[in-house]
């Protein structure tokens, strides 16, 4: 099943409602949902995908993208129906947030985890003789 980029933008706004208004203070750049697919440039193409990022910028400030075509491109390969659409954006938004979050509080625990699982991704991607 294939949500429209409308469709996902009505979505994430209905869920970012769930989330309390803590989770936005400093976020001055918002929640944006880009058209594109954003490739993981360590794995062959079309193999992986970021679905979204949390951005600390000294111009621009802080922001979340998350990218429509990652997740279309993943709903195509993995045959998505509704149900993981929703579980998927869910989970990326949340994802999302607590970067926010521990970014504001100088903490480190989420990308020292995604680092971890980054490294284990590849490892069964490359494995070693």
């Amino acid at each position: 099943m294939e949500l429209t980029f409308d469709q996902v933008g009505e979505l994430l706004d209905e869920m970012a409602e769930q989330f309390p208004p803590v989770f936005f203070e400093e976020l001055n750049g918002g929640i944006l949902l880009e058209e594109e697919a954003k490739e993981d440039p360590l794995f062959p193409p079309g193999e992986m995908y970021f679905m979204g990022e949390y951005v600390q910028d000294g111009y621009l400030g802080r922001s979340i993208n998350l990218y429509y075509g990652s997740f279309l491109a993943s709903a195509r390969n993995e045959d998505w129906d509704e149900e993981t659409w929703k579980q998927e954006l869910y989970t990326t938004l949340a994802h999302e947030l607590t970067h926010h979050i521990e970014g504001l509080a100088n903490a480190h625990g989420l990308d020292d985890k995604d680092e971890e699982d980054l490294l284990r991704y590849l490892q069964e991607f490359y494995p070693q003789d």
